[in-house]
């Protein structure tokens, strides 16, 4: 798996706004794979979390992850990466997750009485396929 930077053919890939899953790790080891957004930023990936998940605790215990992003017409094109979170941030006035919500949905998040929490994720190694299959 290559090394970031990471080719323009896939950072356009991942600033779109793709079907995705994120995956963390239970203190167990268990991985655990679960559907996200996300926005790809200066070479990071920022997620934003409801602070009572799970999937919060597990980051914050070990903050490996993994992130797929799938193309919406053509889920074989993809953008794969293994990273770690860097930075948790709070959201308290949602500004994040609104930001997020709107790349996906054009709307501010609609849940506006729980608390959010922002994690970015550096990104250490990446894969990609479909169409970018030999973007190196």
């Amino acid at each position: 798996m290559p090394k970031p930077p990471l080719p323009d053919a896939v950072a356009e890939m991942l600033a779109r706004p793709n079907h995705a899953t994120i995956t963390s790790l239970r203190a167990s080891g268990q991985p655990v794979s679960v559907p996200t957004w996300y926005l790809y930023e200066n070479g990071r990936i920022l997620v934003n979390m409801d602070e009572g998940r799970k999937r919060l605790e597990y980051l914050r215990n070990d903050p490996r992850v993994a992130l797929s992003a799938m193309d919406p017409e053509d889920w074989v094109t993809h953008v794969s990466i293994q990273g770690r979170v860097v930075e948790f941030v709070d959201d308290p006035d949602l500004a994040d997750i609104d930001r997020i919500a709107r790349h996906y949905t054009g709307q501010p998040y609609g849940v506006r009485d729980r608390k959010r929490v922002s994690a970015w994720i550096e990104i250490d190694r990446w894969h990609a396929w479909g169409r970018l299959k030999n973007a190196v």
